[in-house]
């Protein structure tokens, strides 16, 4: 990992040299530099009547405390009342964040909305419109947790002075959510989805000790955030069983990645528990982290959050639509039937477990790594590279620093293979198409307004 210190780099507006009325025409000067004059009032009262413009301050806005405050409540609804499995928060942060980003910039404006053309009350508060945004779409689709987000709710709107502005936004930000709610209608979440796979050979298989079903098979069919179809990115089938690259894989995480390794080290298995920590709650903290650290105003913040949130629900979608289409078997079953494999070169053995506990659905591609990739990609592209992400695991209580997108998506590609769950193409592939859901994301929508 390379730590570098973060500085803000200077830009100075380009000189500007004014043509001057030519000599012959003296009696122009009084006229141009009455028009001139003229315009710059004009300029300036166009700027201040702006829609996002701020009532308090024209041309500045708010910091992103809000945003940060919200995220947090989304992460406490979701995944903790709610207790959203596995991936799944993703999607649920997804619409949260495009909810409050739309808020934010139909009245600051700075960036294009996400799937919408309507723009605020120039005067309106964003701070207002971010936390109604968040309330209603939380409210929407969690309303068990009310009395959370009500409480939330109650302490976002005591920071903001009452009056015509605060009611501005308060409508305003349920015009946004209620877009997002409109564009998730009938989007294939919670659908009927059997999944039965034929045994076989390669054919995935409920994983020692517990043997759970498949989880979430319903996930991917969902329609997409960023595009319409969930297979649109889907990668080519993993190796073949019998193929080199297959051969090498097996290899490598029977090795690495037993539970009883003794080729594994310590490193390496503090890195495969240091990413254990549940992906979605991990990222979130690491972007209120990032987010608080460097300052980001409410329009930025905004921005940070759904781009990354959006790729990353789109990346999720993706991955699960890959992993139940292939029905690809894990490492454990691969490790204790090589016997059926078909390949000579590989050996069964029967006790064989991983140092983790192997979730309960197919093995390619590699979800965590999607997930990173798209979030790299967006956040190599909101940082100018320095991509500043600190996150912390609770499985090793320890905290570990990324300023460079490559070093992360070493150690992590790294951990799923140490870990015992992964083979490593899944992995390297995850985060190709990750990256390229990431490059979608910001090729498409939140792009800065001409």
């Amino acid at each position: 990992m390379r730590a570098r210190p973060t500085s803000p780099r200077p830009t100075s507006p380009p000189p500007t040299s004014p043509s001057e009325p030519s000599e012959s025409r003296p009696a122009s000067r009084p006229l141009c530099r009455t028009l001139l004059t003229g315009l710059a009032t004009l300029t300036a009262l166009s700027l201040a009547a702006a829609p996002w413009a701020s009532a308090a301050d024209p041309g500045r806005a708010p910091d992103g405390e809000v945003i940060t405050d919200w995220n947090l409540t989304a992460v406490q609804v979701i995944a903790g009342d709610a207790a959203r499995p596995t991936a799944e928060p993703f999607l649920w942060y997804g619409f949260v964040s495009a909810a409050v980003y739309n808020a934010v910039v139909g009245i600051e404006g700075r960036y294009t909305a996400y799937k919408w053309n309507v723009r605020g009350p120039r005067h309106a508060s964003s701070e207002a419109a971010a936390a109604t945004a968040a309330r209603r779409v939380l409210l929407t689709y969690f309303p068990a947790s009310r009395k959370r987000i009500e409480a939330a709710y109650a302490d976002s709107l005591a920071k903001i002075p009452d009056g015509t502005a605060e009611e501005q936004g308060v409508r305003f930000g349920e015009r946004a959510a209620a877009r997002i709610v409109e564009l998730r209608e009938d989007d294939g979440r919670d659908s009927r989805v059997t999944f039965d796979p034929a045994p076989g050979p390669g054919v995935w298989q409920p994983a020692p000790p517990d043997h759970r079903p498949a989880q979430l098979p319903w996930l991917a069919q969902v329609r997409p955030m960023l595009f319409d179809s969930p297979d649109r990115f889907v990668p080519g089938p993993p190796p073949a069983l019998t193929s080199e690259t297959y051969t090498r894989d097996l290899a490598e995480v029977k090795s690495v990645g037993a539970k009883d390794s003794v080729t594994r080290t310590a490193w390496q298995t503090e890195t495969a528990r240091f990413f254990s920590h549940p992906l979605p709650q991990q990222l979130q903290a690491g972007y209120r982290d990032h987010a608080e650290r460097h300052g980001l105003d409410i329009v930025e913040a905004a921005r940070y959050f759904a781009a990354a949130n959006t790729a990353s629900a789109d990346a999720t979608i993706t991955t699960w639509n890959s992993k139940f289409g292939y029905a690809f078997w894990r490492p454990v079953t691969a490790v204790r039937q090589a016997d059926t494999d078909g390949n000579p070169a590989t050996e069964a053995d029967p006790d064989w477990l991983p140092l983790l506990n192997t979730p309960p659905y197919p093995e390619y591609m590699g979800g965590h790594c999607a997930n990173d990739g798209a979030v790299m990609a967006v956040l190599d592209r909101l940082t100018d590279g320095d991509i500043d992400l600190r996150l912390s695991s609770t499985p090793t209580g320890t905290t570990r620093t990324y300023t460079d997108s490559a070093d992360y998506m070493r150690d992590v590609i790294d951990a799923r293979v140490w870990s015992g769950i992964h083979f490593r193409t899944a992995d390297l592939v995850g985060s190709r198409v990750g990256r390229d859901i990431g490059n979608w994301a910001l090729d498409h929508y939140f792009r800065p307004l001409r």
